[in-house]
């Protein structure tokens, strides 16, 4: 006779992925931060992995989640504030990833660029904060994006650098200039315009050295920063501007929010709809230039959004696999059953190419400004790269999440704030018709930069499956006259080129699999549909997550 068992026993569960180093268990992202001139801080990044991976950290970013900001819009005594309350577990992430420079490590004091592999090292740390808690990264990708366009007026980005750039977050609601480190947010879209910022009706009158500005923005994040870069239109025309949340008598500034965005993720930022009452501001760059100038800013947090993408592609194979290894099914683990296997290793792969794109992007920024071939890179691959990567995450994040059944699917897992949070990296800093459309201006200011870019890489990934096939096709289609009607084609196809070349500077071998299963034949529209061998799928696994 069978004894019953205790139903309050819980078995066959998979325990906790925590407590774990998110650089060490990631071989794919530390080939990557090697082979693109980051090998010599391997120790850093593993200390940044193992704090980041903790337990401690994981709490953080539930409680910051499930603590949604509030708006409060008046003090006690009926004067207005505008201060959004923020759940401490949220402040103390904002400051973990201060204390680690990922919002000023790129820059030196004066605002230049640090050089060496500055980019790269922080688009590691990047990658990994993102697998914990995606929403606080909004204030700190913007922070630091702001320091580009701030280059427009080296006077005043004197005066800002010695706060911004100290390693420090200050949460309290004072004058940016008295603070102990600072945050820069972004105001741009309004309700008639959306991604047509020349359509903004905000308006700029000039006062004195300043300009006290009158409209609207429909999305402006993050609310509680320090100062806020916005376009409006000046009397020469569209222009970016410095808002700050004090004016310089120390008042709060006539910056009045209307409500915080209710949105489908990136629960703990907010993100805000205001008005402007004649609010105080300084021109940043010349009149009629706000384009050109925020441009410098957007180009870094279209960077960021294509890094937190992988970085949620990672944490999504990571549970996936780990949870597959310790689920038992029809008498065997997940994990050794033919199709589950099949399924993560193909996923696997698209994260191992993924990383390695991402950070060979990043390369190119550390190396712009000193070269001419990476600035064509750089220019031409960003948007290529934000599109492919942050439109492939939330497909990507579904099937993970599957992978976990029903625990995927709940809330006390982190599958499914992941797959709540990853649509707005493609929507945010440019929609995927937006990235196209960037891409064919890039081919339309230097066509032969470009062209050189397409044969470079290539060249870099010669001899591979489907190579000089993809190469025609994208060339191709960028000469036709009507080619923003296939650009999505060409840019897709552009991207899976850029990530084999950049993979194969780290393995071959699955260089020449992603090749395979990505440019010389059809992958079909699901993961798991492609045969890649019994050999690559163990050796795939097995870097994705050493068992």
């Amino acid at each position: 006779m069978n004894q019953a068992r205790d139903t309050k026993e819980v078995f066959n569960q998979s325990p906790p992925f925590e407590d774990v180093d998110l650089f060490a268990l990631d071989r794919p992202l530390a080939d990557a931060v090697a082979a693109n001139g980051g090998a010599a801080h391997a120790a850093e990044l593993s200390e940044f992995g193992k704090h980041w991976g903790s337990v401690a950290m994981a709490e953080r970013g539930r409680l910051a989640n499930e603590n949604v900001p509030k708006l409060k819009l008046f003090d006690a005594r009926g004067n207005r504030r505008d201060e959004v309350e923020f759940h401490p577990a949220y402040h103390e992430l904002m400051a973990h990833s201060a204390h680690a420079g990922l919002h000023n490590s790129t820059w030196n004091e004066k605002g230049e660029t640090a050089g060496g592999a500055s980019e790269v090292l922080r688009a590691a740390k990047f990658f990994m904060t993102a697998q914990v808690e995606t929403g606080h990264l909004c204030p700190i990708t913007m922070t630091r994006a702001a320091v580009g366009a701030l280059s427009a007026d080296p006077a005043l980005r004197a005066k800002v650098m010695p706060v911004l750039g100290i390693r420090s977050y200050d949460p309290i609601f004072a004058p940016w200039w008295g603070k102990r480190g600072m945050t820069i947010g972004m105001g741009m879209t309004e309700r008639q315009g959306g991604t047509d910022v020349r359509a903004n009706t905000t308006q700029a009158v000039r006062d004195g050295d300043a300009y006290r500005i009158s409209g609207h923005k429909w999305f402006m994040s993050a609310p509680m920063c320090d100062a806020f870069l916005v376009l409006a239109q000046a009397e020469g025309g569209l222009t970016c501007f410095f808002m700050p949340r004090f004016k310089p008598d120390g008042h709060v500034n006539a910056i009045h929010f209307q409500r915080l965005k209710d949105k489908l993720g990136n629960r703990s930022n907010a993100s805000c709809e205001v008005e402007f009452d004649n609010a105080y501001a300084l021109r940043l760059g010349e009149e009629g230039r706000g384009i050109a100038t925020i441009i410098q800013m957007v180009s870094l947090t279209r960077q960021d959004c294509a890094i937190a993408s992988a970085g949620l592609m990672r944490s999504g194979l990571a549970h996936a696999l780990h949870h597959a290894r310790h689920r038992a099914v029809f008498q065997k683990h997940l994990a050794d059953q033919p199709l589950m296997r099949g399924l993560l290793a193909d996923m696997a792969l698209h994260v191992e190419a993924s990383t390695a794109l991402v950070m060979r992007l990043c390369r190119s920024f550390d190396r712009a400004p000193r070269d001419k071939v990476e600035a064509a890179y750089m220019r031409l691959l960003a948007p290529a790269v934000k599109y492919w990567i942050c439109k492939s995450a939330p497909g990507f994040l579904y099937e993970a999440m599957e992978c976990l059944g029903g625990n995927g699917y709940v809330e006390e897992g982190i599958l499914a704030r992941h797959y709540r949070e990853a649509p707005v990296n493609a929507i945010w800093e440019g929609s995927g018709n937006v990235m196209c459309l960037d891409v064919l201006r890039a081919l339309a200011h230097d066509r032969e930069a470009a062209d050189a870019v397409v044969q470079n890489l290539a060249a870099t990934a010669k001899g591979l499956p489907g190579i000089s096939e993809a190469v025609a096709v994208i060339s191709n289609i960028f000469r036709q006259p009507d080619a923003e009607r296939l650009a999505r084609c060409a840019v897709e196809k552009l991207a899976l080129l850029a990530a084999t070349a950049a993979l194969n500077e780290m393995s071959s071998q699955h260089a020449a699999l992603f090749a395979k299963t990505r440019l010389a034949n059809d992958h079909g529209s699901l993961y798991g549909t492609v045969d890649l061998g019994e050999d690559a799928i163990r050796k795939l696994l097995e870097r994705a997550l050493p068992d």
